[in-house]
């Protein structure tokens, strides 16, 4: 089978041929159908110490169980987070991290939808909105991002704004729902919000928290770091949450899944709509990784095996 791997911390990404993977103990293999880019995996490649496997999310078949799995058989399609190696034909996912993929729902939808949607779904509800709040999303063209709009208009914000690096995304802002779109260089960022999504961190950390009207909470979920100055928090009784969405798939499985059954059940209806801004071919992903890198991608980015 192919697989893309790469030697040296930011080096050039390459395909190779090696042998399929069998599943261990409480794992599935599963022949990939679409592999989802991450903005975590991209900056791991380019800034990471060592070399790492290239995993994240995908969507396929399973094509063999190992011993204790006993939620899915073979020829049952799935999609999960892959801690291993993902970008190849074929991959190993351990069972409690695989959810199904339902009728009507392709394997790009599945990708595109469940762990970017969980993880907007799981920082708005850490949020707390109350009906009639306002929402301000920052990377709110990435794959989370684009669908943290739509979620937070589909679970009743009065106002839903986006923020972005490029004003030409504007118009794909307001496309998903969104009453406005601002840069993050503007001097202000409008209106006060109730709430700020971010998923950017690092310096706009500090205008997130300036959006914030008095009371008002920013949920981080970034993995670029960042710091809040204290006295900017307590001058508006403003909050930090932080949120991680590993943590609730493995500690808290019930919400896990609640909130997996809600998301499938707002595709279904049509209050959600995943948007993938390309696919690529396995021995094309560094050009999905540089438009990760590059901040130009409108909704998610996948990898087509």
């Amino acid at each position: 089978m192919r697989r893309v791997r790469y030697d040296s911390p930011g080096g050039p990404l390459f395909t190779e041929e090696t042998a399929v993977p069998a599943p261990g103990p409480g794992q599935l293999l599963v022949r990939c159908a679409a592999v989802g880019v991450t903005l975590p995996v991209v900056r791991k490649v380019s800034a990471g110490a060592e070399p790492i496997p290239l995993g994240g999310e995908l969507a396929g078949e399973v094509v063999a169980v190992g011993a204790g799995a006993t939620r899915f058989r073979t020829g049952d399609r799935v999609t999960g987070l892959c801690f291993g190696h993902g970008y190849a034909d074929y991959a190993v996912l351990e069972e409690t991290m695989a959810s199904p993929v339902p009728e009507g729902a392709t394997d790009v939808d599945a990708v595109a939808l469940v762990r970017g949607g969980l993880v907007a779904f799981g920082a708005l509800s850490a949020a707390r909105p109350e009906p009639g709040e306002s929402v301000l999303v920052t990377a709110a063209a990435s794959g989370v991002g684009h669908l943290a709009v739509q979620l937070a208009r589909a679970r009743g914000a009065g106002r839903v704004v986006g923020a972005v690096s490029d004003p030409a995304k504007a118009e794909f802002i307001r496309s998903l729902g969104a009453d406005d779109c601002v840069r993050y260089a503007d001097d202000s960022w409008g209106d006060p919000v109730d709430c700020v999504l971010d998923a950017v961190g690092g310096d706009l950390l500090i205008p997130a928290v300036a959006a914030l009207a008095p009371y008002g909470r920013l949920v981080a979920y970034s993995s670029g770091g960042g710091s809040v100055r204290a006295y900017d928090l307590l001058v508006g009784a403003k909050s930090v949450i932080g949120f991680q969405m590993a943590l609730v798939a493995r500690g808290r499985p019930e919400l896990y899944e609640r909130w997996r059954l809600e998301l499938w059940r707002l595709f279904a209806e049509g209050a959600v709509r995943p948007v993938v801004h390309a696919e690529f071919a396995l021995e094309e992903a560094a050009r999905a990784h540089a438009v990760i890198e590059n901040r130009s991608n409108l909704g998610k980015v996948v990898l087509r095996p």
